[in-house]
């Protein structure tokens, strides 16, 4: 087993680079997408014994090199996308939201003589998990009195299942897509050159093409991956790389402390705001290199969403507390994809919606940008946050009916 915290950081940050090379490399692994496999080799690394339950690496990776890396991702976002997939977002939320309630039903009802007196107890907790993402997990449970194994077993429960849905948000709208209305066209296209010749605010810089050789000398590999995201090329220099790593950590360092004085405005609603706004202001208009560094400090995060995914810990309490998490997505995925094709929606917004609901900000996040949709990425991150919010209220509003 890996003990060492330095060999225990490096394994997790070669599990991140091996995925996003097999992400390049291999077309047939490239629509898996980078996300899901390094959820799948932190799920390896874990259930075959090779890392510990826990570690003081976990939760660095889990606090603030994501919280960092989430600033970095929002430094690179155009606010103007809001405009462009706002209400619909809002309205595909709101299904997802309602599905993941009517799942909570379903699965009490299911199985309620299993769990006896704690049905009502998972049954919120789950509402506000899939709702908003795992803050609300802990603190609905707290709330409602889900201690001991049990909550160890669902927590568990709960990272496999956000970890198989992830997966099915990236590869539904491959499978599924042609079904649905087209995505709209991403802002991720290359950017006009601005009359200095630099890249647009909150815009990457096209990668050069090819040498002028007569001919097209471009491989379908790097033609495939031409504009993606993660793999496009930017030219920085080592200021431009202090300038983005200081304004990260002074904007995880502002938010938490801005948090611990108003503590009604959770320190990630603080993130936000801030690094939207200095995204945006004449003191930072180069966000190139944002996006990549963002990139793979939020991998470091989903490899630890499988390391943390333990079939053991859900053996401990029984697989029924599986099943039970995995019916309450299962109704919440049949009613958003179910709503979003009668309503017409395109399959980009119905997948990041239930992403945001499901994973919260961060993975809606990481769906809208392995599929290239940055013009989904503010309108999922910002009705990820609302699910703090409302996951809370109807995580405990769940429990207490069910009571």
């Amino acid at each position: 087993m890996i003990q060492s915290p330095l060999a225990l950081a490096a394994t997790i940050a070669a599990a991140t680079a091996l995925a996003f090379l097999l992400d390049y490399r291999i077309p047939a692994l490239g629509k898996v997408g980078a996300s899901m496999m390094a959820i799948i080799f932190g799920a390896i690394l874990s259930n075959t014994g090779l890392v510990p339950v826990s570690s003081a690496v976990y939760d660095i990776v889990g606090g603030p090199v994501t919280s960092v890396s989430i600033a970095w991702l929002l430094l690179s976002v155009d606010l103007r996308d809001l405009a462009k997939a706002g209400p619909r977002m809002i309205g595909a939320f709101g299904i997802a939201v309602l599905g993941t309630v009517l799942g909570a039903f379903v699965a009490a009802l299911m199985y309620g003589g299993s769990f006896g007196d704690d049905t009502h107890r998972i049954a919120g907790a789950l509402t506000g998990t899939y709702s908003g993402g795992s803050v609300n997990f802990v603190s609905v449970g707290r709330a409602v009195g889900l201690t001991g194994a049990l909550f160890a077993g669902l927590n568990a429960a709960d990272a496999v299942v956000t970890a198989l849905w992830l997966g099915a948000t990236i590869m539904l709208p491959i499978w599924l897509g042609r079904f649905y209305a087209p995505v709209p066209s991403s802002a991720s296209a290359p950017a006009s050159p601005v009359a200095d010749g630099g890249p647009l605010p909150g815009n990457d810089a096209p990668e050069p093409g090819p040498p002028a050789t007569g001919g097209d000398t471009t491989s379908p590999v790097e033609e495939r991956h031409r504009h993606h995201p993660y793999f496009t090329r930017e030219g920085l220099s080592a200021l431009a790389i202090g300038y983005l790593v200081a304004a990260g950590l002074l904007l995880v360092f502002a938010s938490e402390r801005l948090g611990e004085a108003v503590p009604l405005i959770p320190s990630i609603v603080w993130l936000t705001l801030l690094a939207l706004a200095l995204g945006h202001s004449p003191l930072f208009r180069d966000a190139r290199g944002a996006m990549q560094l963002g990139s793979v400090g939020l991998h470091f995060f989903f490899v630890l969403i499988g390391i943390l995914s333990r079939a053991s810990e859900i053996a401990a309490v029984g697989a029924h507390v599986f099943f039970f998490t995995l019916i309450v997505v299962g109704v919440h995925g049949v009613v958003v994809f179910g709503a979003g094709k009668l309503l017409r929606l395109d399959i980009g917004t119905v997948a990041v919606a239930s992403q945001a609901a499901v994973g919260g900000p961060s993975s809606a996040l990481a769906v809208a940008i392995s599929r290239d949709w940055r013009h989904l990425v503010l309108p999922g991150v910002v009705v990820g946050l609302s699910g703090y919010a409302v996951g809370n209220f109807l995580g405990l509003g769940v429990s207490h009916v069910l009571r």
